[in-house]
């Protein structure tokens, strides 16, 4: 006999298979070679047999979990709105600490169009975009507590990929949604509600003294901004690029709304404040606000740059901060959200502030999820407003 062989066996025959192999257990016939030794019946020596084919067997079959294939956008090249790919992906079972989630709404957000870019990297290409949706569950990973079929959930940020007709979360990723609120206003609102939150709590706690420059007032993070911020008592200055822009921005609490194509934010948020510039600027433009956003600062002034719409910024010298002893950060909400205690806290005080009426959440725009090109062609031109929400 050669060193390869063929091997025909019958359970009786007590021939251990290898751990993996369930086929053992059951009583029919298999033919199989397999890389597991073998005792020899004429010397008694174990041969090593390398080759490993299963030709038949039920259980194995049994024990891979069937997958089906859902609609969802795919990028396979960075670039333009037109790499948005609508397409079939296949989706199976969730794992331990998993579940699978049939999306709702998806909120649609800049770093979408950052990872469509390539400015931001994705871990693989091609890749499905998004970080923020609401959906039901519909099955759980083996042994998971604490959420069941049938739940409504939200989640904002990591694991990137909510263009999907349907995904798998990490089931300590999501959220439970209040039954009073509709899944489009907690897709449009998890994500840009909880980055309102830490901006304005934890990043820069404000309170009633200060007076805060936001810009892009209108946006859909700036309009939860200027409302939360009014809430809490501070005096808050927006700015716009339209005067349509300008009338939402004031009716969601803005004092004061500077038109920067029309005139300049620096003069005239010096002219406000009476020469005394602003306690906190959230900059989610970047390149093309940068350095005046510095200049509106008051002395001990923070510099919070938490996005770049217009670009990335130009690098700033350690001399441009010490001439007001200016604070600088560029903060993300994953690095305020690490913990399941900080996302459930975050969230929570979202939907507590909607469900109460503080926040009033515009969706202005929605869009089938398969017209995604369409909705970032409207976001990147600046024809948005709002929420933006795809749905599925």
């Amino acid at each position: 006999m050669g060193l390869f062989t063929r091997v025909r066996f019958q359970q009786r025959q007590g021939i251990p298979f290898p751990h993996s192999y369930k086929s053992h257990q059951n009583p029919k016939l298999i033919l199989q070679t397999c890389n597991y030794p073998i005792p020899s019946a004429r010397s008694g020596r174990r041969i090593p047999i390398v080759t490993v084919r299963a030709l038949s067997t039920k259980a194995a079959a049994a024990s891979t979990p069937p997958s089906k294939m859902v609609k969802a956008i795919r990028v396979h090249e960075h670039g333009g709105p037109e790499v948005l790919k609508w397409e079939d992906v296949e989706i199976g079972e969730p794992k331990e600490g998993e579940i699978r989630v049939k999306n709702k709404a998806i909120g649609l957000n800049f770093i979408d169009v950052y990872f469509r870019k390539g400015v931001y990297k994705a871990p693989d290409l091609p890749f499905t975009p998004g970080m923020e949706a609401a959906g039901v569950v519909t099955a759980v990973g083996p042994g998971l507590t604490g959420r069941q079929v049938g739940d409504l959930v939200a989640y904002a940020g990591n694991p990137m990929g909510s263009y999907a007709e349907e995904q798998i979360l990490p089931a300590n990723k999501v959220v439970p949604v209040p039954s009073s609120i509709d899944p489009i206003i907690a897709a449009s609102i998890i994500l840009k509600g909880m980055t309102a939150q830490y901006l304005l709590r934890r990043c820069f706690k404000v309170e009633p003294r200060h007076t805060i420059l936001v810009h892009a007032a209108a946006g859909g993070v700036g309009s939860i901004l200027s409302q939360w911020a009014n809430a809490l008592g501070a005096t808050v200055i927006g700015t716009v690029s339209t005067k349509e822009k300008a009338s939402q921005a004031k009716d969601d609490g803005c004092h004061h709304v500077i038109i920067y194509k029309e005139e300049d934010f620096v003069s005239r948020v010096n002219e406000i404040t009476c020469g005394n510039g602003v306690d906190v600027v959230y900059d989610s433009v970047g390149k093309d606000t940068f350095q005046g956003s510095l200049a509106c600062l008051k002395t001990r002034g923070y510099m919070v740059s938490f996005g770049q719409s217009s670009g990335t910024p130009d690098p700033v010298p350690l001399s441009a901060l010490a001439v007001k002893s200016l604070f600088l950060t560029r903060p993300s909400l994953m690095q305020y959200t690490t913990t399941r205690d900080e996302l459930l806290e975050t969230a929570g005080e979202v939907f507590a502030n909607v469900a109460s009426g503080v926040l009033r959440v515009r969706v202005n725009h929605t869009y089938p999820l398969s017209q995604a090109v369409q909705a970032h062609v409207d976001l990147e031109s600046r024809k948005t407003s709002g929420s933006v929400v795809l749905i599925p």
